[in-house]
């Protein structure tokens, strides 16, 4: 009976010292990729558990979804993009970044090198594929400006996210919203020598690939989640950089069907753009705030100062 009791007390201390886990539901933006990597390391490794966070990493049945689930309240966490959160805010709806995945775009403007293209100026009298619009649409007339072009001097198509066989098969010079982490190391896989315009490089303000948003309620009421969730990710991180060929295996471990070449060479192409996550400033989101108003593609300003999410 005294061991029983004596077992008991001792429970009862330790669960009033030891953090209790938290379940948090974080939802990707896609299905499981190497942009994904940090958060698999961050789980894998305990460093979400060692802040006490039982973290769900959930995979949407619509990429549309995680946004709206946040905003909504119905997931903690998800991943978006940078130009889609200020969308989202500037809409009124009540999400808040709490962090970088991503720090540059990703995104670009892929071309193959075989079809006399050395500039954004060959583009002139060609047909440009893009992926969202208006978005990419923009953001490729921008690149385009920038080397002296106007839109009327190309043809710009919609072709969604099928961006590499339209350009491999030459029915348009160049993919605008390519991933050059990924489309562009599938287009080496199948034999073409491609190359990239990054957009950052051709009037687009550097910006976010990939962010961490929250609910505004989430950020208020549990500001320890949020701080341990940044905190388990640059661990994550932080581990990714220094073990990239173990954080590799870990990834592909929890998700076996990754696990070929294409993926192999997109982790190694992603990694450098880890680098300083989970870290972000509000300069940064000014500038691109500014742009995609001045570009037409914000209705109405955004408070930046309730967006961006900062660490005490």
């Amino acid at each position: 009976m005294h061991l029983r009791c004596a077992l008991l007390t001792l429970t009862f201390l330790l669960a009033s010292v030891l953090p209790a886990h938290s379940a948090t539901s974080l939802m990707l933006d896609w299905y499981p990729n190497p942009n994904h990597a940090t958060l698999n390391a961050a789980k894998t490794q305990g460093f979400f558990a060692d802040q006490g966070l039982e973290v769900d990493l959930q995979v949407p049945a619509d990429p549309n979804d995680p946004l709206k689930l946040v905003a909504a309240g119905k997931v903690d966490f998800a991943v978006s993009y940078q130009p889609t959160v200020l969308q989202a805010r500037a809409e009124g709806l009540p999400v808040v970044a709490v962090g970088a995945l991503v720090q540059h775009p990703l995104s670009c403007v892929l071309y193959r090198k075989d079809q006399g293209i050395t500039s954004p100026a060959d583009f002139k009298g060609k047909r440009i594929g893009y992926s969202v619009e208006p978005l990419y649409r923009v953001l490729f007339e921008t690149v385009a400006g920038h080397a002296g072009l106007t839109p009327e001097d190309y043809e710009t198509v919609r072709v969604g996210f099928n961006l590499t066989q339209p350009l491999l098969s030459g029915k348009i010079a160049g993919s605008a919203g390519a991933f050059r982490n990924y489309e562009a190391v599938q287009a080496e896989l199948e034999g073409f020598d491609v190359g990239v315009f990054a957009f950052e490089e051709y009037g687009v303000p550097d910006f976010y690939e990939l962010v961490l948003i929250a609910n505004a309620k989430t950020v208020s009421e549990a500001p320890e989640k949020v701080a341990g969730l940044i905190n388990a990710l640059k661990q994550g991180t932080e581990w990714t950089l220094e073990h990239p060929k173990r954080s590799r295996e870990a990834f592909f471990a929890s998700y076996p069907d990754s696990a070929n070449e294409l993926n192999r060479r997109a982790f190694e192409a992603t990694l450098p753009f880890f680098k300083g996550s989970p870290a972000q400033t509000r300069q940064r989101w000014e500038a691109l705030e500014t742009f995609m108003r001045d570009k037409g593609l914000l209705n109405n300003p955004v408070d930046l100062d309730t967006l961006v999410w900062q660490p005490e």
